[in-house]
């Protein structure tokens, strides 16, 4: 039997890794408990656009962020201004830029990590100081960036593009977070970790969790959850190595023939 496994990861990126595991072996389940909705460009926005000229580089922290980006830029750009930098959190992210803008990314160095403090280990952004930088994010993300870059001299102007809504998780998935009736569970964002605790059972707690970074696996553990299991990066393939990585299960509650075999 496939061993289900419960996604949180929204939107087209979700659907990409929900294809990957189900490739592997597995029975993925969205969860469903983030909606990206882009957000209106209001004045200070399209001002921000309009002088990209003015800027040294930017960062764009998400795919969605990249998207929506790219989106902003056509509005107001035929072109994009020459010597522009564009920056990346990881992988997917400078994927996202490449196929949106035509674009490279600069990427966190190798075996740093796939997140902002990655990201602040780039050479380029050591010295800020007099960089001006764009960052392309979504509503209330993390200040990280904002600040560190800000104490090595440079100025950030957080550039709002997206809005994360949170929903409730749906039956059944709902259920089987309750009572743990799963494989692993699988989370890429501390926001959504947070969102999602309160829906976990204490069996839940006690089941695999896969995060994509060591912050997130601090987080959890605050959170209470024992089960911690800490992928390579958060592209499919790597969430895939630590679903197989797993130890064998006590005993196999969580697949798709359990209510029978109840």
């Amino acid at each position: 039997m496939r061993q289900r496994v419960l996604l949180t990861r929204p939107g087209e990126r979700g659907e990409v890794l929900a294809t990957a595991l189900a490739e592997a072996g597995y029975d993925p389940v969205p969860l469903s408990v983030l909606r990206l909705e882009t957000l209106a460009l209001d004045a200070e926005t399209r001002g921000r656009i309009l002088e990209l000229d003015g800027y040294d580089g930017v960062i764009v922290v998400s795919p969605q962020a990249a998207v929506c980006l790219a989106e902003a830029i056509d509005s107001y750009w035929p072109q994009l201004p020459l010597g522009l930098r564009f920056y990346a959190v990881g992988r997917a992210t400078a994927e996202a830029l490449h196929a949106a803008l035509g674009v490279p990314a600069v990427m966190p160095p190798a075996g740093t990590g796939e997140d902002s403090e990655a990201l602040l280990e780039a050479p380029s952004l050591k010295g800020g100081s007099g960089k001006r930088l764009l960052l392309a994010r979504g509503e209330g993300g993390r200040e990280r960036l904002v600040e560190v870059l800000g104490e090595r001299g440079a100025q950030v102007d957080p550039l709002a593009l997206y809005r994360r809504c949170h929903e409730p998780p749906q039956p059944p998935g709902s259920t089987w977070l309750e009572h743990g009736d799963y494989r692993a569970l699988v989370v890429t964002s501390a926001e959504i970790l947070h969102h999602l605790v309160k829906w976990c059972g204490t069996a839940a707690l006690n089941q695999p969790l896969i995060v994509s970074s060591c912050r997130l696996a601090t987080l959890a553990t605050t959170l209470g959850f024992g089960s911690l299991h800490v992928a390579s990066g958060a592209s499919p393939s790597a969430l895939a190595e630590a679903l197989d990585a797993l130890p064998a299960p006590r005993c196999a509650t969580f697949d798709q023939g359990d209510q029978e075999k109840a």
